[in-house]
């Protein structure tokens, strides 16, 4: 008994020595690229990747190793199992957590030394240096107790709040927009900066009030509550509350090098991360996917491009910007009675007597007395802070890594 299946039938992919007689109003498929067109698109699930405005999810099998798999091949699901897809929608959210944590907690300690380091005026170690930072943390830590390099963090937080609700609110009440657009022009980017010099501006009571419990020493600190910042900010605004000395500038004096740091902290920060994405995006796309390639390093690469240029971004524009932070920190403690620890000891108090007139006379006075170095005191820390960012990011890819091709 002779078999009816021709020796040449394969599948799909028939494609016999005899005549193909395809049924009627039947088309054979001819490959997998026609197969992509029989295959429904997954939905985008929120925060399932690390998707732009604009961008939707690619098909399945566009761009990736799947896609390439011949119809007699069996594709290896990879990171596309059960375990792997269930895992997949929360790592956009755990790595960003890594991220938001390290720039908010685990830098704090950096952060609270910057800035003290900055308005020590009486200073001769300008802590430039990683090692000299590290240094002074031990010894504050050792004579003060782990406390004296976290105060201040719950103002911290608060300050934010403040800042992200001032936008949403004034942009809901005003014409400014808050996001730019993709045809955005000059009005409209004039609009958005000037949203955000105003968000600062009504920010600014706090953010002195959230610098003083930074930079005031453990030693003399009472124990502040959470939300002294927020009362202390409405007292300097409406004249009431600690009492200070007269050099205490006005507000009116603070709003322009307030507005002026934000605003380009902001534009450069900006800028930074469009052209590290960009690039990050050309170079993985002149990359071809090769079978050596895994399904988990595309999916790695899906998420950390974008903390990539975040970081990038944060830490170019605080190394622009950090002569002007200097000048901004000084202008806001002068006159408050903040009693501030000898960076240069770790194990005594300093107060802060400055008599700055304005923002030019700052800037003229640390030129004359402590020179150009004079604007970096402290900068050290930021190379400490951006260095265990890295290690963070780097340990969450190890950690997120692992955990995929265990599931694979």
């Amino acid at each position: 008994m002779h078999p009816r299946r021709p020796e040449g039938f394969d599948g799909l992919g028939y494609r016999g020595g005899g005549r193909e007689e395809p049924c009627p109003g039947v088309r054979p498929f001819g490959g997998a690229a026609e197969m992509g067109h029989w295959v429904t698109t997954p939905p985008d699930i929120p925060g399932s990747r690390n998707l732009h405005w604009g961008e939707k999810t690619p098909p399945y099998g566009a761009g990736t190793p799947l896609g390439a798999a011949g119809l007699n091949e069996e594709p290896s699901l990879g990171a596309g199992g059960p375990g792997a897809e269930q895992l997949n929608r929360f790592a956009g959210f755990g790595i960003g957590l890594a991220s938001l944590f390290t720039e908010n907690v685990l830098a704090h300690p950096c952060i609270v030394l910057r800035r003290q380091c900055q308005v020590n005026y009486h200073a001769r170690n300008y802590h430039l240096t990683p090692f000299t930072i590290v240094n002074i943390m031990y010894s504050i830590n050792k004579t003060q107790g782990p406390r004296a390099l976290w105060k201040g963090m719950g103002s911290t937080f608060i300050v934010q709040g403040i800042t992200l609700g001032t936008e949403g609110i004034v942009s809901e009440f005003t014409p400014l927009p808050r996001e730019l657009s993709h045809k955005w022009n000059l009005k409209q980017i004039g609009g958005h900066l000037l949203l955000k010099g105003l968000t600062h501006v009504i920010a600014m009571p706090f953010y002195s009030a959230s610098l003083i419990e930074t930079v005031q020493s453990e030693i003399i600190r009472d124990n502040p509550g959470i939300l002294d910042c927020v009362k202390e900010g409405i007292g300097r605004v409406v004249g009431m509350g600690v009492p200070h000395s007269k050099r205490l500038l006005p507000l009116m004096v603070l709003i322009f090098p307030t507005a002026l740091h934000g605003v380009l902290h902001y534009v450069i920060s900006s800028v930074v991360q469009k052209l590290v994405l960009l690039f990050l995006k050309r170079e993985s796309s002149h990359s071809l996917p090769t079978e050596s390639s895994t399904s988990v390093q595309s999916m790695l690469d899906a998420y950390f491009p974008e903390l990539i240029a975040s970081f990038a971004a944060s830490l170019c524009a605080d190394v622009m910007l950090y002569p002007l932070e200097t000048v901004l920190h000084r202008l806001h403690i002068q006159g408050t009675r903040t009693i501030i620890d000898n960076t240069d000891l770790g194990y005594e108090v300093l107060p802060i007597n400055t008599q700055y007139e304005g923002m030019r006379d700052c800037i003229n006075t640390i030129k004359r007395e402590e020179g150009m170095l004079g604007f970096y005191k402290g900068f050290g820390a930021v190379v400490v802070q951006y260095t265990l960012h890295v290690a963070v990011l780097q340990l969450t890819k190890i950690i997120y890594s692992t955990l995929l091709q265990n599931v694979s």
